[in-house]
C-alpha cells in the first residue's frame, strides 16, 4: 500500500509573497518609464553632466571677475542643416547678463524639423550656467532654404567665484547639437507646390 502524497494548501503567507513580487515587477516597470524625465529633471536641478539651469530673471549682482564663454555647433547626421554661432568666444562677468545668437539654414529643398540638445564643458560648472532664454527647449520647423537667428541669453552665477574647486576656470564651453524631428504634418502639406496633388 503506497505512502499518501503530502498536500501543500494555499496559505495566505504564499498570498503575501506573490503579491509582493507582482508589486516589484510592476514598480520596476513604472520606474523604467519614469528614468529618463527622473534622469533629466535630476540633471536640470543639480547641473550634472554639464547641464545648464534654467534661470527666470537676471542675478542682482555682477562679479568684477571675468570667464571666457565658447560657443560650440553640431548637427546630427540625416539633417541638411547648416548651424553655427555669430562669434566662438567672448569673455563675460560673472553675473552679467549676455545675448548670443546662433544662426541656421535649412539646406534642404525640402521642409525640415530638428531639435537642439546642450550642454557645458567642463561639467562641473553646469550648476552656474544660467539660461534665461534658448531655442533648445523648442522643435524648429524650417522651410526650404529658410535662414533663422535664434538667440541664447544666458549669464554665469557670481557664485562660481566662491567655490573654491572651480578657481582654476577661464573657460566655459556651450555646446549645441541639433537632431532630426518629425516633420509637423501641417507644415509638410503646406510646403507642397499647388497643383500637384497625390494620385
Amino acid at each position: 500500500m503506497s505512502a499518501p502524497q503530502p498536500t501543500h494548501p494555499t496559505t495566505s503567507r504564499d498570498l503575501l509573497v506573490a503579491f509582493a513580487c507582482g508589486g516589484c515587477v510592476a514598480a520596476m516597470v513604472g520606474l523604467s518609464f519614469a528614468a529618463v524625465p527622473l534622469y533629466s529633471w535630476f540633471c536640470r536641478t543639480t547641473g550634472f553632466g554639464g547641464t545648464p539651469q534654467v534661470a527666470k530673471a537676471a542675478p542682482t549682482e555682477i562679479s568684477d571677475r571675468k570667464i571666457t564663454v565658447r560657443f560650440d555647433s553640431n548637427v546630427a547626421a540625416g539633417l541638411p542643416w547648416r548651424f553655427e554661432p555669430e562669434r566662438r568666444t567672448i569673455e563675460v562677468r560673472l553675473g552679467e547678463v549676455v545675448t548670443v545668437y546662433y544662426r541656421v539654414t535649412n539646406q534642404a529643398a525640402r521642409v525640415t524639423a530638428g531639435q537642439a540638445g546642450y550642454n557645458v564643458s567642463p561639467a562641473t560648472v553646469g550648476a552656474y550656467f544660467e539660461k534665461i532664454n534658448c531655442f533648445c527647449f523648442t522643435e524648429q520647423t524650417m522651410q526650404p532654404g529658410e535662414t533663422r537667428d535664434m538667440p541664447v541669453v544666458f549669464y554665469v552665477d557670481p557664485k562660481l567665484a566662491k567655490d573654491s574647486d572651480e578657481a582654476g576656470v577661464g573657460l566655459i564651453t556651450l555646446s549645441y547639437t541639433f537632431y532630426p524631428a518629425r516633420v509637423p504634418d501641417q507644415a509638410a502639406a503646406s510646403a507642397e507646390p499647388r497643383g500637384s496633388g497625390r494620385i
